[in-house]
């Protein structure tokens, strides 16, 4: 029997990584198109933070889905 309360974490997790993971490049995007903005930098870091928790926590949904199939604690 699945674990229902990790698989929904996971899911939840998974879903929220698939909304960063359209964000985080967008942004990435338009702070490429305005090189010349004094907050070029700011925009760029913040892309790139965005896409970097987009992977962390796809990894970490699939981790919670797979436990929740497996039964591991």
């Amino acid at each position: 029997m699945m674990n229902k309360v990790k698989f929904l974490k996971g899911l939840k997790k998974l879903l929220v990584s698939i909304a960063f993971a359209f964000i985080g490049p967008f942004i990435i995007h338009q702070a490429f198109q305005n090189k010349n903005h004094y907050l070029y930098l700011y925009v760029l870091t913040l892309g790139i933070t965005i896409a970097g928790i987009a992977i962390t926590l796809g990894f970490m949904g699939i981790s919670n889905l797979v436990d929740s199939l497996l039964n591991k604690k």
